[in-house]
């Protein structure tokens, strides 16, 4: 490794290292107030964002960081709701009620143009679509199910894995009426998280009970081995896309903080979370997410936190 020996320098200049974030950094100086030097690079951390009006677990989401949904899920004492809330990037408001409360539910799309499908109280099939104001019924799943992945939009849908009870490998894809059956994950499971569209999604994690770590990769009918996470764990939340997606908190069987970010091979680590939590629900990008309500030891939780790509700074 070349070093610097007896050297003037003036100003700053490139360092030729690495990040496990983006793979860059920026540029290295001293700083004169501490007498130290110090170098500035690209990564991503959790702030808090606006807390949620209704505490609840094991919820859906959708949307991105500053347009999110947060629909259905648990309260403390296990009731299932079906209240929705919508997020403006500073603070939540109430939206329109779901049709039918549920827990450990999927979702996709947008804050105005969502999908809500399966989930528990008890075993549902139920799909219901969101108008920015309002639910309205849509097509049954074929295989009634909870603890299910979900990626895609509101007219075009995925759902993957899940527990009816057993576990379940079966995937389906939503047109924007009815559900059809499509190829089957490697490894059946619940309480995983997924990421992309119906034609390139991507799910992580999740349990059969034994607490998992592979992740798979979809291309519209099929499923395919990816990466292992560095961090085996369950019921957690992801955002992004089937080669760019983020991976927060979850089980392992502890509550974890810890983030992963997918590069289309494999994961690594990125900033954790201020909350520990799991069943917690997520949306977003792999650079731009939110992270809302869930478990956090002993109680459950309204807090809100969102994650952006900056320039960091850093003291050797």
């Amino acid at each position: 490794m070349a070093q610097l020996q007896s050297t003037s320098i003036t100003g700053s200049f490139n360092l030729a290292a690495t990040t496990a974030n983006t793979g860059s950094c920026g540029n290295l100086w001293f700083n004169t107030s501490t007498n130290k030097l110090q170098y500035s690079y690209y990564g991503a951390v959790w702030t808090a964002g606006g807390a949620m009006i209704t505490c609840r677990k094991s919820l859906a989401g959708a949307g991105t960081n500053t347009a999110a949904l947060a629909f259905g899920g648990a309260t403390p004492t296990n009731v299932a709701v079906a209240c929705t809330e919508t997020y403006n990037g500073t603070s939540w408001s109430a939206g329109g009620a779901l049709g039918t409360a549920r827990y450990n539910l999927a979702g996709a799309g947008t804050n105005t143009a969502a999908l809500a499908f399966g989930g528990l109280t008890p075993t549902r099939s139920c799909t219901e679509t969101y108008n920015g104001t309002s639910w309205s019924a849509g097509g049954a799943l074929i295989t009634a199910r909870y603890g299910l992945g979900g990626a895609g939009t509101n007219t075009a849908a995925l759902a993957f894995g899940g527990a009816t009870p057993i576990n379940v490998a079966c995937t389906e894809k939503y047109n924007g009426t009815s559900w059809s059956a499509s190829g089957a994950l490697i490894t059946a499971r619940q309480l995983l998280a997924g990421a992309g569209t119906n034609t390139a999604a991507l799910a992580f994690g999740g349990g059969t009970p034994t607490v998992l770590a592979c992740t798979e990769t979809y291309n519209g009918s099929t499923w395919s081995a990816g990466g292992a996470m560095i961090t085996a764990r369950f019921t957690l939340a992801g955002a992004g896309t089937n080669t760019a997606a983020l991976a927060f908190g979850g089980r392992t069987p502890a509550v974890v903080t810890c983030t992963e970010t997918y590069n289309g091979t494999s994961w690594s680590a990125g900033g954790a979370l201020i909350t520990a939590r799991y069943n917690l629900a997520g949306a977003g990008t792999n650079t731009a997410a939110l992270a809302f309500g869930g478990y956090s030891p002993p109680a459950v939780v309204t807090c809100t936190e969102t994650y952006n790509l900056s320039i960091l700074t850093c003291t050797p």
